[in-house]
Parts: C-alpha cells; sequence; structure tokens
C-alpha cells in the first residue's frame, strides 16, 4: 500500500519560522510639515521609505558565537534605548530633539546593531576592551529610518572632534555580520573637512545602502531590504604612515595558526579597493629576511593585537589598522571573517588529522539537516566496516567528512589508498591524498597502532571474496537475489498500522535493523564496479579511456534510468495538458495536483513507484518527492520541450546501447590479437560490466524505502511534539538528532530555541557554494596548498567521464527542482544526484565541480551518451548561462568561446 506523508503544515515558499528575540523600536507618527525653530533643519525623507516602512520592525543580526556583551552594557544600552523611544518624530528636528540621534561611538555597543550598525558597534566593542580607535561619533540608523537630518547636534559633535578633517563610514545594520561581511558594498568618505562636506558624506553613505552593488549582496545573503538602514560614523581622521588589513586566520588556506597581512604606505583604501600593489605577509612565527613596508616589531604588535581581538570575539577577525608617523596603531574595525569554512571538531588529539568529504559520493554538497545527519554517519560507518574499512564520519559545516587519519598513517592503508578513493571519490580526492602521503606529519605509525588500522578482517575478506565471484560467475541470478533482497527491504520497513503514540513510533524507530540483505545488494554492486573499473589498466597501450567510456553506456538495470525513461513516456502521454504543463509554475502545479484540482496525466502513477525519491535523498530532513513533487513537474516540462524525437532520452539510451554493444566487440577483438591473456580477461569484465554496473543504482535505492518510513514516522512524532507545544512545527523535528528524541518524548525537554538557532546555522551553509574536498583539524583546505593545474586558453580542465563533444549555451543550475534547461543546453553544476538526472534527458552536455568516474551523475550521462567533465574547479562560478561552450569528454576540458 502507497504510504502517504503528512502534508507538510507551512504554507509554500513561505520562509521557516525561527524564534528570534529582538529589541523593537516603537515607531513615532508619520511627520508632520511644521515651523521649527531658529537651528531646525527641514528635510525630505529622501534617505528611508515612506510611513509604511518605517512600521517594520529592526531586525538582531548578532549571532551567539561571535560577540559578548562585557557586565554593565545592557544596562546603557537600554538607557540608549529608551532615549530614542521617547523621541518626538519630526521631521523638523530641533537642538533639544536632536541629541537624541547621535552618540558617542564610545556609547555603542554588540547589542546595539539595531541603533548603530555593525561597524558603530565592533568599533565600541574595541574602545571597551581598551583598544585604540579614533573617536568619533555614530549618527544612529533611527534618523535613516525616520529621514531627518540632525544638522545641529552633527555640527555640536563634528566641533567636540575639533572641527578638522574626519573620516566619514557607513554602518549598516546589515553589515559586519557573522555570516555577510558586506566588505566594499557601503561608502566611505575620507578626509572630510567642514560642516558642508560633512552632511555630503554622511548623505552618500545613506545613499550607498540602496545602490546596486549593496542590494545584490542583500539578495544574494538572503538578507531583507526592509531591515537594512543605515547609520553613519564619523571619526578623527588618522594620517597613515602605513595602513592595512589584519585578517587572524589565514583567507586563502583556512589555517587557523596563521595570519595574514596586507600592508601598503598611506591610507588602507589602496590595500581594500585593489588600488596598488601590497606587501603581502603570513604570520606563522618565520621571520622575514626582507620585511617590506612593516618592521618586525609592528608585525609582533599586529599578532599580538589579533589574537586579543579574536579571543575576546571568539571567531577569526578582519581587522583594518594603521600605524600613524610616531608608530602609534590605530584599529579602525574589526569584523568577522564571513568565508572561512567551519573547523573541524576538537578531537582532544594533539596530532594533526586529515578529513575527506563524503557528500560529494552521494552527489549533495548541500548541509545535511542534524537528523540527517545523526542518521547517515552511522549508516555510511556501518557500510564501510563491510567493507574492512574505518573511518570516523564526522560534522564539519553540516557536511559528511570521513576522518581519514589512521588510513594514511598505516603502512598497508596507505598502499591502496589512492586506487581505492578513484572509484567513488574521484581525482580532486586523489590528489589531495596523494599530497598527504608524502607530508611528513603523517608518516606511517609502527608496531600495534599500525595493525590496529590495517584493514578488513579475515571474515569479512572471505564475504567479500565469496559475494563478488558468485555475481561475476552467475550475474543473472545474482541481480535477482538483489532485487527479492530490496523487495524484502521495501516490505520490512513498513511502520505496523497499530502506532498510535510518539512513544511507540520512537520505539519503532530504535527497533529497526538494517542488516538483512546487505550481502545480496552489496557485492553484485562491488562486483560490477570492479568490473568496470579493471579494464583500463589490463588494457592500457591498447585502448583509451574514451572507449571505455563508450563500452560503460547505454548499461541495463540501472533503476535510476528507468525511472527517468518512465517519467519520458508520462511526459509523452500528457501532449494534451501541453500548455497548461509549459505556462504554469511548477510549484503551483504540485499544489494543484496535492489539492486534487490537477487533471489526471499519470503523475499518481509515478509518484506511487518513486515518490520516495528527490534531490539529496539520504538526508532524512529533506522532502521527497511525493510531499513535493515541484522538481517533477519542472522536469516533465523540460521534457515537453523536445521536439525532435531523434533526441528523446528513450532514443539516445538505445543508440549508447548499440554503439556500446559494437565498441566493444571491437575493442575485444583488438585487445585478444595484441595481448591475449589480458585481452581474454578485459573481454570478461567488460560483458559483466554491462550486466552488472547498472545495478550500482540499486544500493541506494533500496535504502530510501526505510528512509521514507522513518522520515514518516519522524514527522508524525512532531506534529504531536508541536501539540503540546515542544516544536514550532511538525519538520522542526529535523533539526534534532536521533539521540535527543527520547528527551523530547519521554522527558518533555522543550527544544524549540535550540531548533532555531540549527536552522539558522543551516540557512548560512546553504548560501556556501564552495565546500573544501579535504581538510585538516587547523582548517587548511588541502586543495589550496596544491600546485595550480595547468592553464589552457580559454578552457577549463577537468577529468572527462563520458565520452563525446559537445557545444552549446552553459546553463548554470543550483537547484534541480525548478531548472528549466533547454534542449542542446550544457547543464552546468557543482556536483549532481539520482534527483538531478531527469534534467540529463534533454541536456547536451554535463559539466561539475566533483564527482568521479563510477558515481551518479557520470554513470547516468555515460547511458544517455551526452559527455561528461567532472572535477571542474568553481565551473559554476567561472562559466555563466548563456555562455557558449564545449564540452570534450575525452580531453576532460571544457571551452568557453
Amino acid at each position: 500500500m502507497r504510504q502517504v506523508l503528512p502534508p507538510d503544515p507551512r504554507p509554500r515558499h513561505m520562509p521557516d519560522r525561527v524564534e528570534i528575540s529582538r529589541r523593537v523600536l516603537r515607531r513615532p507618527a508619520a511627520p508632520q510639515p511644521t515651523r521649527g525653530p531658529r537651528h531646525a533643519v527641514r528635510t525630505k525623507s529622501r534617505w528611508g521609505p515612506g510611513p509604511r516602512d518605517r512600521l517594520r520592525p529592526p531586525r538582531r543580526h548578532l549571532s551567539p558565537g561571535c560577540g559578548t556583551t562585557p557586565a554593565g552594557t545592557r544596562l546603557h544600552c537600554d538607557r540608549i534605548v529608551n532615549r530614542v523611544r521617547s523621541m518626538q518624530c519630526d521631521c523638523i528636528v530641533s537642538r533639544s530633539e536632536a541629541r537624541m540621534y547621535v552618540i558617542p561611538l564610545s556609547e555603542a555597543a554588540a547589542s546595539m546593531v539595531d541603533l548603530v550598525g555593525g561597524k558603530a558597534a565592533g568599533l565600541g566593542e574595541l574602545i571597551r576592551r581598551g583598544e585604540r580607535v579614533p573617536e568619533g561619533f555614530c549618527v544612529t540608523a533611527e534618523t535613516h529610518r525616520l529621514g531627518v537630518v540632525p544638522q545641529a547636534e552633527i555640527i555640536a559633535a563634528y566641533e567636540r572632534l575639533g572641527a578638522g578633517p574626519v573620516a566619514v563610514r557607513s554602518s549598516a545594520t546589515a553589515e559586519d555580520l557573522p555570516e555577510a561581511s558586506f566588505a566594499g558594498q557601503h561608502d566611505t568618505v575620507l578626509n572630510v573637512v567642514g560642516v558642508d562636506e560633512l552632511i555630503a558624506a554622511i548623505s552618500r553613505c545613506r545613499d550607498s545602502l540602496h545602490r546596486i552593488r549593496a542590494t545584490a549582496y542583500r539578495d544574494a545573503h538572503q538578507v531583507g531590504h526592509q531591515v537594512a538602514w543605515m547609520a553613519v560614523v564619523v571619526q578623527r581622521m588618522v594620517v597613515p604612515s602605513v595602513a592595512g588589513v589584519l585578517f587572524t586566520a589565514n583567507p586563502m588556506t583556512g589555517r587557523r595558526d596563521e595570519m595574514a597581512v596586507d600592508a601598503a604606505p598611506g591610507l588602507g583604501t589602496t590595500v581594500v579597493d585593489g588600488a596598488t600593489a601590497v606587501d603581502h605577509y603570513v604570520l606563522d612565527g618565520a621571520t622575514r629576511a626582507d620585511p617590506g613596508c612593516l618592521t618586525t616589531t609592528q608585525l609582533a604588535e599586529l599578532r599580538a593585537t589579533g589574537e586579543r581581538l579574536q579571543d575576546h570575539f571568539g571567531c577569526p577577525q578582519d581587522v583594518e589598522w594603521a600605524f600613524d608617523a610616531d608608530g602609534v596603531l590605530w584599529l579602525l574595525q574589526s569584523r568577522p571573517i564571513t568565508s572561512l569554512f567551519p573547523l573541524p571538531p576538537d578531537t582532544g588529539k594533539p596530532s594533526l588529522r586529515v578529513y575527506l568529504e563524503f557528500g560529494h559520493v552521494q552527489g549533495m554538497l548541500q548541509p545535511v539537516t542534524p537528523m540527517g545527519m545523526s542518521s547517515l554517519r552511522a549508516q555510511i560507518a556501518g557500510m564501510l566496516a563491510a567493507l574492512g574499512v574505518r573511518v570516523e564520519i564526522v560534522d564539519i559545516g553540516g557536511r559528511l567528512y570521513g576522518d581519514l587519519t589512521d588510513l594514511v598513517r598505516s603502512r598497508s592503508s596507505r598502499k591502496r589508498l589512492v586506487k581505492l578513493l578513484a572509484v567513488d571519490f574521484g581525482p580532486r580526492a586523489q590528489a589531495v591524498v596523494r599530497h598527504i602521503l608524502t607530508d611528513p606529519r603523517f608518516a606511517p605509525l609502527r608496531g600495534r597502532a599500525a595493525r590496529d588500522a590495517a584493514g578488513a578482517s579475515p571474515r569479512t575478506a572471505v564475504r567479500a571474496a565469496v559475494g563478488i565471484l558468485r555475481a561475476l560467475s552467475r550475474p543473472d541470478a545474482a541481480r535477482i537475489r538483489m532485487f527479492q533482497a530490496i523487495e524484502e527491504l521495501k516490505v520490512g520497513s513498513a511502520a505496523p498500522a497499530d502506532l498510535r503514540s510518539a512513544a511507540d513510533r520512537l520505539h519503532f524507530l530504535q527497533s529497526q535493523d538494517s542488516e538483512d540483505g546487505v550481502d545480496a545488494i552489496m557485492w553484485p554492486i562491488v562486483a560490477g564496479m570492479l568490473a568496470s573499473a579493471l579494464p583500463a589498466s589490463l588494457l592500457r597501450g591498447v585502448v583509451s579511456q574514451d572507449e571505455i567510456h563508450t563500452v560503460l553506456a547505454g548499461m541495463p538495470h540501472n533503476v535510476t534510468i528507468e525511472m527517468d525513461l518512465a517519467l519520458w513516456r508520462l511526459a509523452q502521454g500528457a501532449v494534451a495538458h501541453r500548455r497548461l504543463l509549459l505556462d504554469t509554475p511548477p510549484g503551483e502545479l504540485a499544489a494543484r495536483y496535492l489539492d486534487g484540482a490537477l487533471p489526471d496525466v499519470g503523475i499518481a502513477d509515478f509518484l506511487h513507484a518513486y515518490g520516495h525519491r528527490g534531490v539529496a535523498e539520504v538526508d532524512l530532513g529533506v522532502p521527497r518527492w511525493g510531499e513535493d513533487p515541484t522538481p517533477v513537474f519542472a522536469a516533465i516540462a523540460n521534457y515537453l520541450r523536445i521536439t525532435d524525437p531523434h533526441q528523446g532520452p528513450d532514443q539516445r539510451f538505445q543508440r549508447a546501447a548499440v554503439t556500446a554493444e559494437t565498441t566493444l566487440e571491437e575493442l575485444v577483438g583488438r585487445a585478444r590479437r595484441r595481448r591475449p591473456v589480458r585481452g581474454r580477461l578485459a573481454g570478461f569484465l567488460l560483458r559483466r560490466a554491462r550486466l552488472l554496473a547498472g545495478l550500482r543504482e540499486a544500493g541506494k535505492f533500496a535504502g530510501l524505502y526505510p528512509l521514507r518510513e522513518k522520515r514518516r514516522q519522524l514527522l508524525l512524532i512532531g506534529v504531536e511534539l508541536q501539540e503540546i507545544g515542544l516544536l514550532e512545527q511538525p519538520d522542526d523535528i529535523m533539526f534534532l538528532t536521533l539521540d535527543e528524541l527520547p528527551g523530547a518524548v519521554h522527558g518533555r525537554i522543550d527544544h524549540r530555541s535550540t531548533v532555531a538557532s540549527r536552522r539558522a546555522a543551516h540557512r548560512r551553509e546553504l548560501r556556501r557554494r564552495a565546500v573544501p574536498v579535504a581538510l585538516l583539524s587547523d582548517g587548511t583546505d588541502l586543495e589550496t596548498v596544491l600546485p595550480a593545474a595547468p592553464a589552457l586558453d580559454g578552457a577549463r580542465i577537468g577529468v572527462g567521464a563520458s565520452a563525446g563533444r559537445a557545444t552549446g549555451p552553459a546553463r548554470v543550475v543550483h537547484d534541480p527542482g525548478t531548472a528549466h534547461v533547454e534542449p542542446g543546453e550544457v547543464l552546468v553544476a557543482a556536483t549532481t544526484d539520482p534527483g538531478w538526472t531527469p534534467l540529463f534527458l534533454t541536456a547536451a552536455a554535463l559539466v561539475t565541480e566533483t564527482g568521479a568516474i563510477m558515481a551518479h551523475g557520470p554513470t547516468v550521462a555515460r547511458e544517455y551518451g551526452i559527455p561528461a567533465v567532472i572535477c571542474v574547479p568553481d565551473a559554476t562560478r567561472t562559466i555563466s548561462s548563456g555562455q557558449l561552450v564545449t564540452v570534450d569528454g575525452a580531453a576532460g576540458t571544457v571551452t568557453v568561446h
């Protein structure tokens, strides 16, 4: 019987509801034109929105992990907020009223971001810590909200600074945040002299909030324009002899025990604007022979300052500084470094450790939900243990990383580790592991420790040998056993009908055993992968890798291909509703289908068979197609755009299969003439590969049945926890872990604040586009220390994964759920999983940033006979949609024309 998941209780396309405690300033009435006193300044609300927008409350942006509030600051802050609340709103600002709009910089604090903006809040914190900061004042964001210019108060504050040259700097309420620095997005005006210049500079800073670069940056970081306001910092101008930027962690490599400094004589703007050559320093304890524009003493002072600031703020800092003519160090800004990937968890072990990213093996670089992580960590470790590999799976930035330290230090494992990574992890992972194996810090261990890390037990080795040989000798029987085991897993994963309470459902989840049928499913897959991988080395010099890829195309028994072809047949049968399916947004079609208001186009039958699938489907926290069929309707629309029947996926698959069989016979004949023994063996393996390698997708397909049922039961538990007030919404449960569930179900522990902070962290990580392939425990992104690949004119170098050559306009896709791919376009993505494969049917070629030749994406690309190049660094950032590109699967290159 088809399982129906509980519907998501939230309205579609609404953001997650997160409980945020925030200070809400009372909005005065809209300003009325009145005649003011002698020193009044009449202004238009040119710097702020209309009265309706003024009623919107400001938003807090402080992260509890970065920033502290010293004792007494809260009371001080409340006093200032009460002063602001008591203001009378009038765009005619008197001298007595205006003093409410300007505060000394020394009174700004980290808890006042809504009032003074991120930059002023950070500077105020520096002053409170006793750091040397140029004296100044802040024209608060409240003046921007109300559209007023408190000129009298600004003049008074300016005169208290001596009425000399000042620096006028933007301080937006959405700026210098832990997740978004807004570096260079807003204006700074230096060497401002006189009242007229000062007022004009303040206006310029305010106007910069709405310039294209700032609005685009907010859009990219999902910061609402309605919550962004501009305060302005005015400080006495420091005339520097040398100035620059200090990063308390190395921003290029991520290494946390190194600091980086860029410096140049004169103003620091030459450094941050990139307008001139700078001296670059890495502070790692070594002494430079040529200190450049900074002395050894100054570098030491900068390092000591960076250590103080990082300790205080609790995270690595981006610090702007200047030394004046007397050699005195002034701090001009300190904000979090937002680009660093999170550190691996502290193991408490003194030695350096190395971590390899595992998520891209499943075609996902997005962060995993906490519930998905708690499930996957045990699942992957168990799968590896069955293969005789002991690896601890850890959560770094919401991604799955494996701790390979013991393997690279084992004398036996390190000999075969690089080759083992070729199958699923690919060339990028192999390159960093080769580098690690040459690093003396990871020299092999001796004695018992080395034996403990060595690998499979004799029992595991025997099971593997028997299972692989059985599959190779009788592939048809092995396939039958596999699908019987999958059907048993599907039936056995269904929950009993008598589950009534959250406690019952939790007990069901805790009692699940996933060991049944593992051998019947695993070893045919391993046999197929070995049969696909070994012929290339056996026939080196006789056949090309391109020919091997051709033989491995159009293979039968691939459940993902069967799914895609079923969706193609559905689209072909829905031509009577072509205009409806093409002209209606996929999200609207999905909503109408779930409401029973859509004509029958066969979607119900498709979802009955494949509704447990989806993008990033191994994550328990991600909705399946059965819950939200939006991606399915998007794929149908793409299929309906194919008007040439010869380009239909069924025709392409059939052509690929015929070409593969013909090529197989030709190259086996050639190999047997030149190398008789190897030729026979390679021919046997390639024929077995065509019978078994397509089964690779079935293992994951099988595992999705119990995942679907687990998700269903978790959501039902979430409904109950919501009803008793322990969660805000049912799917909040996906931001807890399996270990935390008993406390919620039996102990009635309220996890709402935990869920809120984890949702916020998850949203931040969803915006991250680059995920390191491998990390060291000190934060080093290992690819940043590898030698750069040779550059070719106009070509990006990757690894060919599917034969052929195609030219077409690029289509860069980050979300396959709503992607529009026209026939003939080249699909460019960071990574792909089976949920992406419907897009392959209209694409002319595939380009990805990660992957392995035997991974999901390249495998399906070969099935359809489309060229594929994987492991192209930064492809989604260096290639733009619409650019004409040529993908050469044989050369492993992507050329932009």
